[in-house]
């Protein structure tokens, strides 16, 4: 496995387990029938190549990743290990694949969103907090090849929302304090935060500077709800990693990655924390609370 995170954190390690659980449920004893090398680029993009080096010397019968970036360094590695990947949002787009139906290559997996997405997040984000007149889209600039997408829908939203629409760029923990402080110098402001290894590896420094600044944001992951986000939209992340165990399965027992679809999420979450809600000083709609998934006392 290849992962962006780092190795203490305990939403990746919940996730990995999932992959076990559901390799164990399969016949695949950890440790007994299949035996797991780990590698966690802890959220700096420059460690993830080398990694993805050590992890094709070891000639693998199948490596697992969960971002595009790590994806992509483990293609230009080998073109004959199978690779099953977890949260991709363009694998068609980023190279990764030629096809969702029929992937061709080595690579094959799961992604986790879709780019119309963003409209949604900011519709949520409106529901939550009526008086947001200005959004800030905080992005990855490394992984501009699917960012772009992201900022597309997210301005077409915001322009038939009303809503004056910003991106800006993420490159270093400081860049975050200075984001959302810019959209605190006046009332209205609020940020909304793209899936990606950046974000997932700083979401503690985003969610505090969101506090700090009492500004109201949204995000992609469940965890970031759990870690005192103010409203999270997004798929079941742990579902992902259990199906990805099914195709690890398949490609053990002889079938080629290149043949087994892309799938895309079943389930989606909307995940409140009222505690932050409260503490920024909002009032969550009854019809709000209503369709959450689950709320945050």
């Amino acid at each position: 496995m290849l992962v962006g995170s780092a190795e203490n954190d305990p939403n990746i390690q919940a996730w990995i387990l999932e992959i076990q659980n559901g390799l164990d449920e399969l016949g695949w004893k950890v440790g007994h029938d299949i035996r797991f090398e780990r590698r966690f680029a802890a959220g700096d993009a420059s460690k993830v190549k080398q990694l993805a080096g050590e992890l094709v010397q070891l000639n693998p019968d199948a490596i697992v990743t969960s971002s595009t970036p790590a994806a992509l360094a483990l293609l230009q590695e080998s073109r004959t290990i199978p690779i099953v990947f977890t949260n991709l949002t363009d694998p068609v787009g980023s190279g990764v694949v030629s096809n969702l139906a029929r992937p061709g290559g080595n690579a094959t997996g799961f992604t986790n969103f879709e780019y119309s997405i963003a409209g949604k997040w900011l519709e949520i984000l409106k529901d939550m907090a009526p008086n947001i007149k200005r959004a800030s889209l905080l992005f990855n600039p490394a992984a501009a090849t699917y960012s772009r997408g992201y900022i597309q829908a997210f301005e077409a939203a915001a322009d038939s929302q009303n809503v004056r629409a910003s991106v800006t760029p993420m490159t270093s923990t400081a860049a975050i304090d200075k984001a959302v402080a810019a959209q605190a110098v006046e009332p209205g402001g609020s940020i909304v935060t793209v899936p990606d290894i950046f974000m997932v590896a700083n979401r503690h420094t985003i969610i505090a500077a969101a506090a700090r600044h009492r500004v109201p944001a949204i995000y992609p992951y469940k965890t970031m709800a759990l870690d005192g986000g103010l409203v999270v939209y997004g798929p079941d992340i742990p579902a992902l990693y259990r199906r990805a165990a099914v195709y690890i399965d398949r490609i053990l027992k002889g079938a080629k990655p290149g043949d087994l679809p892309v799938q895309q999420p079943t389930k989606f979450e909307m995940v409140i924390n009222l505690k932050t809600a409260r503490l920024l000083g909002l009032n969550v709609p009854p019809t709000l609370l209503a369709r959450a998934d689950e709320v945050i006392e």
